[in-house]
């Protein structure tokens, strides 16, 4: 694996860890921010390695899109790269809560942890194992 790649999966993790670090003292907005930071930097990392072009984007549609034009398939659904983009913007100011008519809570926070983690498992084996 190359070193930035290395730097790219570091700071998902990091950004992970923060994600339950915030949860646990019922910071929702900014853990929501931190689970989203970690699923893109994870699938940053891949474009990293791989060499190709990299694409200036926070939405995780679009990344994972760009992988899948590149042969390159994650386990993340549409679903889940929707919530996450919808939370990107609210979550890092204050235009109202993370989700349209909705406050973040602690049981949406664990569910993306858990999302969180098994993308990055599954970045962290297709990395491995390239």
């Amino acid at each position: 694996m190359k070193s930035e790649t290395k730097e790219w999966v570091k700071f998902s993790e990091e950004n992970l860890l923060s994600a339950k670090i915030l949860v646990q003292s019922l910071l929702f907005n900014p853990c929501l921010q931190n689970i989203q930071q970690s699923v893109e930097k994870a699938l940053k990392s891949i474009v990293v390695e791989k060499s190709i072009r990299f694409i200036k984007t926070h939405s995780l549609n679009e990344l994972k899109n760009y992988l899948q034009s590149n042969s390159i398939s994650i386990d993340i659904s549409d679903e889940e790269c929707d919530f996450l983009d919808t939370i990107y913007i609210p979550s890092k100011y204050p235009l109202g809560g993370a989700l349209p008519d909705f406050n973040p809570d602690e049981e949406i926070c664990q569910t993306y942890i858990k999302v969180a983690e098994r993308i990055l498992d599954s970045v962290k084996y297709l990395l491995n194992n390239h």
